[in-house]
């Protein structure tokens, strides 16, 4: 090998001191590539046949002079040296893509004719060179699978022709430049470090969420991920969230504790307070117990001063709505919620450790998760559900499962749980990220959804109740859930345990994705469920005792689903579902859609869903379908109905003229 390569270095000498034609300077050029590049003699680059290097393996001529070179899955493991390659100057075409090239990627701003560039599946390093934005007449781009680092130079804007490009699985940080090319149709910048609110141009507008995907700090209208101020964390302020979680309309009670006290100046009493702690601490200093005792009474005064504030903050005018007692209720609860998120601070700040799922990449801490900004979004039968904005902009959603349900599992059992979990990935599942657990405090990280849940979409608000979804919709979204149950039931051979309308969000696309999956094998069966969730269950499983531990099945989604459809169908909570013949339901289906929507219509595609919904129904799990069984009727149905819409568009258009 060492005998080839000075006998290259000798070729190379004779070439650079003769009066070279225009086949040396090429041959030169590729003889000076192999000599760094491949390092192992993989290359058929034969010194004895220098004037027929247009024959060479993976190169290209028109008129005597390289216009393509084409060397892929060689694993060469050398460098790509400066000056070159870089010398071939009528080169069009250059793919070194899936070798082991190594080191920075040199100056290839002397090849003006480049259309279409492939460096992907190296081990470049170093930044993204400069000289590769001034070859106006790219049209591909791909240095995707690289240990590129630095940032994507607003240079690129300047290839005005390009329709490809990749740079994804990089370590590439910074902004994503406003890119406005009309021409690109391929982009992908996933899997690297970007940060900062995207350009919302007309060119990165076209693609989907994916191509931006896994770049943790970026956020805006194309993620679907708000860019905004940070607040402090969890101990958020319980102002906040009481403006952000005013409570449900059917609890205000009637306003006769504030009408007994008199009508109240809220403006007043504000500056009164004010004026009261100015004083206390200009005469702190003269007159220490004066000043504790007025504080006392400013403090006391604050307190019927913000039961006011909150109940005009949340919109519950009592002179309007009349509800005294719902605002004591929401102050009691953010008190209480104050007090748990407190204790969670402690015992984080204590011991245990923020565990990420295989594969994930921690790009946030503990540390950053404790002082991120939070919302409460809800409780449910497992536990207590926030929205959390980090300090990078980054939006997650934080469950803290409730210790008592979960008070039979051992620390080594709920980690080795959620390994397992933490391996689901899938399209129509939440993500599932990190977990935390120390002492009887457990959190679980997962993506955040924009688009809300469920059961939000079926019913609506308390004040206005939805209309009932198109059957094109129920059938969608039930089919999005059976994929999801599918992938949890065939490829891990897990099962949900917990499916309900509140269990299943709507992603940034409005996909069906199932959230709190897996969790209820761990948990101990409750007693004190409201009669919706009791309607998702089935029989055998609400027959259980509370002496026997729950264990949740394949079948028993199966029929949760069933739920969960016909309350696509109907609108109506499962705790109103009657048990009816195929016949009397069919009709009773019929009419709550009449009654909500005006018109029947599309009766037998209808009638095709409510089918599926019955079968998954059956009281004997026996004779239920499997979920993949569930899935295969649900796409039949979708080619059933593309099949009649294509024939009911030949029937109104007619035979083609002759």
């Amino acid at each position: 090998m060492k005998i080839q390569q000075f006998l290259v270095v000798i070729l190379l000498l004779l070439l650079s001191t003769s009066s070279t034609s225009t086949v040396s300077s090429d041959a030169s050029a590729l003889l000076a590539f192999k000599y760094k590049a491949d390092l192992e003699n993989k290359l058929e680059f034969s010194t004895n046949t220098t004037f027929r290097f247009c024959k060479w393996q993976g190169v290209q001529c028109a008129g005597k002079k390289v216009v393509r070179i084409i060397i892929e899955s060689l694993w060469l493991g050398g460098t790509f040296p400066a000056d070159t390659l870089s010398r071939l100057d009528q080169l069009r075409v250059l793919s070194l893509q899936n070798n082991s090239l190594t080191g920075p990627i040199p100056d290839l701003s002397s090849l003006t004719n480049l259309k279409v560039l492939f460096l992907d599946h190296n081990i470049f390093t170093g930044s993204i060179p400069v000289s590769i934005f001034t070859l106006h007449r790219l049209k591909t781009l791909d240095l995707s699978y690289n240990n590129l680092t630095g940032s994507i130079p607003i240079a690129i804007n300047g290839l005005n022709r390009l329709y490809y490009l990749r740079l994804d699985s990089n370590r590439i940080n910074g902004s994503v430049p406003p890119l406005n090319q009309s021409t690109l149709q391929v982009f992908n910048i996933s899997c690297n470090a970007l940060s900062g609110p995207i350009p919302v141009t007309k060119t990165l507008s076209q693609f989907k969420a994916s191509s931006f995907s896994d770049n943790k700090g970026l956020c805006g209208e194309l993620v679907h991920k708000e860019c905004r101020p940070i607040q402090p964390f969890f101990s958020p302020s319980t102002a906040a969230i009481t403006e952000k979680t005013p409570p449900p309309p059917a609890e205000l009670g009637q306003n006769e504790e504030l009408q007994k006290r008199g009508p109240l100046n809220h403006a007043e009493k504000k500056h009164h307070k004010r004026y009261l702690l100015i004083i206390g601490v200009s005469t702190g200093c003269l007159a220490l117990l004066c000043s504790l005792i007025l504080l006392a009474l400013a403090s006391k005064k604050h307190k019927n001063t913000k039961k006011l504030g909150q109940a005009k903050t949340n919109t519950f005018d009592p002179s309007v709505t009349g509800n005294a007692e719902a605002v004591m209720r929401i102050e009691e609860e953010n008190n209480e919620l104050e007090e748990k998120v407190k204790r969670v601070q402690q015992v984080m700040g204590k011991s245990g450790s923020l565990v990420f799922c295989a594969g994930e990449v921690q790009v946030y801490t503990l540390e950053q998760l404790m002082r991120a900004s939070a919302e409460l979004l809800g409780r449910g039968t497992m536990g207590t559900t926030y929205k959390a904005v980090l300090d990078n902009r980054l939006i997650v959603c934080v469950k803290r499962l409730d210790g008592e349900r979960l008070a039979g599992t051992s620390q080594e059992d709920f980690e080795r749980h959620m390994e397992s979990v933490g391996g689901l990935r899938h399209p129509n599942l939440v993500p599932f990220r990190a977990y935390f657990q120390a002492r009887q405090e457990r959190l679980l990280v997962y993506d955040y959804q924009p688009n809300g849940s469920l059961f939000s979409l079926i019913h609506g608000s308390k004040s206005s109740k939805a209309k009932p979804l198109h059957w094109t919709s129920c059938l969608k979204i039930a089919e999005d859930v059976a994929q999801g149950l599918s992938y949890i039931h065939q490829a891990w051979r897990l099962v949900h345990g917990n499916l309900k309308s509140s269990n299943v969000l709507l992603g940034s696309d409005f996909e069906a994705c199932i959230s709190d999956y897996c969790l209820s094998v761990l948990a101990i069966p409750s007693d004190d469920e409201d009669p919706d969730s009791v309607a998702y269950k089935a029989p055998e499983i609400r027959k259980l005792n509370h002496n026997n531990h729950h264990q949740a099945n394949a079948k028993a989604d199966v029929y949760s689903l069933g739920v969960v459809l016909l309350e696509l169908l109907t609108g109506n909570h499962p705790s109103e579902h009657p048990y009816l013949m195929p016949d009397d339901m069919i009709h009773w289906v019929k009419s709550t859609r009449e009654d909500n929507d005006g018109s029947i219509g599309e009766d037998s595609k209808l009638e095709m869903l409510l089918e599926v919904a019955m079968a998954c129904r059956v009281s004997s799990p026996e004779q239920r379908p499997t979920m993949w069984q569930v899935l295969k009727m649900m796409q039949e149905i979708k080619e059933v109905v593309i099949m009649e819409d294509s024939h009911e568009m030949d029937l109104l258009t007619g035979p083609p003229n002759s």
